[in-house]
């Protein structure tokens, strides 16, 4: 029983990285096979838009210590 939950695991384990790689490969196999002709990757231009972000700081208000929390420190 160890053994078929063993070869379970690993075939489900093989089966993942299969399905893993062929995304990756779908997603990015153009500019792989690109590099391995020797050519430059084609670029899309994106332009970015210039933003500001304002961030207020939080102020955390102070915590008096009281003796025993003195002591247990």
């Amino acid at each position: 029983m160890i053994a078929a939950l063993g070869t379970l695991a690993f075939l489900t384990t093989l089966w993942l990285l299969v399905v893993v790689g062929a995304t990756i490969l779908e997603e990015s196999g153009a500019k792989i096979a690109a590099a391995l002709r020797g050519e430059a990757a084609i670029r899309t231009s994106v332009s970015f838009v210039p933003m500001r972000v304002r961030t207020r700081g939080r102020v955390q208000k102070a915590m008096l210590a009281t003796a025993r929390w003195r002591a247990a420190a």
